[in-house]
């Protein structure tokens, strides 16, 4: 190997995904869509609908409360655990190292041996440019990501669609270009970039987000004409834009084995009934991807 070859090897050989022979995802639920169940009853219900984890909100209005996080998130994971299911993540509104909740969320997920969160979202403003707005955001997520790593865990940024720093991929990864992919990464989600990115867009988003892939959300959409306005409709998985054997097959060519989380998006009048025929869909994607 010549010198130029090695110098290249070196520079991206640590955020190339390593294949894990037999290493499947987490089939996860995402606990907003349970809110109306306590955590035994979430963990219950999970098990018996035949996921492997859970998604928990830790953040207002979640299943833990933020400023109750250090008494309620042992409770919260001992009763969901007891019920045969992980709590495979979590998700936060935390958006900064100097949020109150930042240190106690992370010490109980180091003691409880949570390991993935999702942070909040950073918006962009009227108030102030892109580029001010990318300066502010990149000194918080900084701070944020020293915090976590000080305590082990890892931060997974989501791609929302819309008025979000993130809404393109690209911007994540000026974040994380310079930092240690043990401790940040992406939680992708294949429907928010063919929202962004229907046509090819989202398929160079899934390409750039593999290498430090960490957690996955799942939700689909197609554009709908309403009031004379194109807007997106989220709907079951299948029924929209999403290509989801060609989004499978690339988890697969990655042994990707992380969390990947259910969203139901689209108000279903029957919400578990919708999260089953979901979950059905996951499960023939997974397969069909992993093999049996």
């Amino acid at each position: 190997m010549d010198r130029r070859h090695f110098l290249t090897a070196a520079a991206v050989s640590p955020l190339q995904p390593q294949p894990v022979p037999g290493a499947r995802p987490q089939l996860c639920i995402f606990s907003k869509h349970m809110a109306q169940f306590d955590w035994k009853e979430l963990g219950k219900r999970s098990k018996d609908m035949g996921f492997d984890g859970v998604d928990l909100t830790v953040r207002p209005k979640g299943h833990v409360l933020p400023e109750r996080v250090a008494e309620d998130l042992p409770k919260a994971v001992e009763a969901i655990k007891a019920a045969g299911v992980d709590v495979s993540m979590i998700t936060s509104d935390l958006r900064s190292a100097q949020d109150p909740a930042a240190r106690p969320t992370f010490e109980a997920m180091r003691k409880l041996g949570i390991t993935l969160y999702k942070p909040g979202y950073w918006r962009y403003t009227r108030e102030r440019t892109v580029f001010q707005t990318l300066v502010e955001v990149r000194r918080d997520f900084r701070g944020l990501l020293e915090l976590g790593r000080r305590y082990g865990v890892t931060m997974g940024l989501h791609n929302h669609s819309g008025g979000y720093v993130g809404t393109a991929v690209w911007e994540y990864r000026d974040l994380l270009q310079d930092v240690d992919p043990r401790w940040a990464g992406y939680y992708f989600d294949p429907g928010h970039a063919t929202i962004e990115g229907g046509l090819h867009v989202w398929r160079i988003s899934l390409e750039l987000a593999l290498p430090r892939l960490k957690m996955v959300a799942l939700k689909d959409a197609h554009w709908e004409k309403q009031n004379g306005r194109w807007r997106p409709k989220w709907v079951p998985l299948g029924d929209g834009m999403v290509d989801w054997p060609e989004v499978f097959r690339n988890f697969a060519r990655v042994r990707f084995s992380g969390p990947i989380t259910l969203h139901v998006e689209y108000n279903p009048k029957d919400e578990l009934e919708a999260i089953a025929q979901d979950l059905a869909f996951m499960k023939k994607h997974t397969a069909a991807a992993y093999g049996a």
